[in-house]
Order: structure tokens, then sequence, then C-alpha cells
């Protein structure tokens, strides 16, 4: 799975991701602290899952915590069960793109 399909993967349906192709032809070309000052929080945290760094998943925290405007969210750990975003899966075989 490359990076812009998981970023800006919506969902799943067996084995085939399901890609906003609207979305990741806008801003797929744009890092995680691009996604994140924007306000795109789940792209910016699937990105920083994707690249492992651990520097990236705490900016992407302390960007959501400075801009989201709802309550604070403590750890990477917290933020990916809000956003529901936990790791890239290993059993995609397709991406569909809608």
């Amino acid at each position: 799975m490359k990076r812009t399909d998981f970023v800006f993967t919506i969902g799943y349906q067996g084995e085939t991701a399901i890609v906003d192709g609207r979305a990741r032809t806008r801003y797929g070309r744009l890092g995680t602290r691009e996604l994140a000052e924007r306000g795109l929080f789940k792209p910016a945290l699937s990105s920083a899952l994707f690249s492992g760094d651990a520097e990236e998943l705490a900016e992407v925290l302390k960007a959501y915590n400075g801009g989201a405007g709802a309550a604070q969210v403590g750890s990477v750990e917290q933020l990916k069960r809000l956003l529901g975003v936990f790791d890239v899966p290993k059993n995609v075989q397709k991406i569909k793109i809608i």
C-alpha cells in the first residue's frame, strides 16, 4: 500500500482499501506537518503512522491539541482511538478510489 493511499483511506471492504480520490489528488503531496496545519488530523496521523516516526506522531498530537477546539488528548494512543487509525494494514490487496 502506498503512503497516499493509506493517508486518504476512508474505510475497508475485506482486502480492499476505499480511498478518497479527490482528497488524495488535492492533498497527496503534503507532508505530515502540512496536513496537521490544515486541520486534516486523520490524514496527518495516518501519514505519521506510515512513516513510523515518533516525532511526527508527537507533532500531530501537538497540532490536534492546539487547533481542534475540543478536549485535550493526552497521548498518541488516545488520538489513534479518537480518529480510528491504528496501524498500516498488511492484508490490503486492492485499492478502490471513489
